[in-house]
């Protein structure tokens, strides 16, 4: 069993198709899960898609009315 490698801010944005900036906004104010070594954050990318099929990554909806059919 091969260990899954670290990924960085560059590789974690291209993989979600997003911007760094959103990628640092996140850490801040969504949660994202993200690693700090040193200066820099590194992410795991099963977590990190973990995360996004759990909702981690929408957008408050709190004003939104929500969808029926």
């Amino acid at each position: 069993m091969t260990a899954e490698p670290w990924v960085s801010v560059d590789q974690i944005a291209e993989h979600l198709g997003v911007t760094r900036d959103s990628i640092y906004r996140w850490i801040d104010r969504k949660d994202l899960p993200a690693h700090r070594v040193g200066r820099l954050w590194k992410f795991k990318v099963s977590e990190v898609d973990a995360w996004v099929r759990a909702g981690g990554a929408n957008e408050d909806a709190a004003s939104d009315p929500p969808i029926t059919e």
